[in-house]
């Protein structure tokens, strides 16, 4: 894939319902917490997201096995599916946002928007937790607030005062590529229920 196509996946943004938490952190400690996250110390809600990864890179190989040996890759992928399993498991006894509910966001491999019930200063670092649904896919990153500004009030959620822009300060390239994939992925099903909404309309009024 070349340079230019994979900076525009960077830039493919959707409207998603998603878990997430955060918190703020300090500047000064930015450093510690992006050594500690490279070297797996917070693995554990990350680990659906590292198996997706590794799923990835195998994607190719599974391919070229399937074309001649149709068996083994039935067996490997079964495998896959079982070890998936057990990661989702693992992160169900790990991570108190499987009990939250999702939340709507904006978000690209670049950053994430979503509304919140305090004013956070531009420039602030947030530690956040991201649950890509349906995958189960942990990301936990890094992000610089870019921006917080007071939204009107919404009778369904009255707390949520102001909506954060933030630009990811940094993401594992691995767990980038799961995002991406992500985004993909729902951007090609909105447009498959918008095709199809469409077209059912386009019956109704024929009838």
């Amino acid at each position: 894939m070349s340079s230019q196509q994979d900076e525009r996946r960077q830039f493919f943004r959707i409207d998603d319902s998603l878990s997430l938490g955060y918190r703020q952190i300090s500047v000064d400690s930015l450093p510690a917490s992006v050594e500690r996250l490279e070297n797996e110390l917070d693995s554990d809600f990350t680990v659906v997201s590292s198996l997706a990864a590794v799923s990835q890179e195998m994607m190719g190989t599974l391919h070229k096995i399937e074309a001649s040996r149709p068996e083994i890759a039935a067996y490997l992928k079964s495998l896959d599916k079982k070890i998936d399993i057990l990661g989702r498991a693992l992160l169900a006894q790990t991570t108190e946002l499987l009990s939250k509910p999702t939340q709507s966001v904006n978000i690209s491999a670049t950053g994430i928007s979503f509304a919140v019930d305090e004013y956070i200063e531009p420039g602030a670092i947030l530690e956040l937790k991201i649950l890509l649904m349906p995958s189960y896919a942990g990301i936990l990153s890094f992000a610089e607030v870019v921006g917080c500004e007071p939204v009107e009030q919404d009778v369904n959620k009255p707390d949520k005062r102001y909506q954060l822009r933030t630009a990811f300060a940094h993401i594992r390239e691995r767990d980038r590529d799961v995002l991406i994939q992500h985004v993909i992925q729902r951007q090609g099903a909105q447009l498959r229920q918008a095709r199809e909404a469409q077209e059912q309309m386009q019956l109704e009024q024929k009838e």
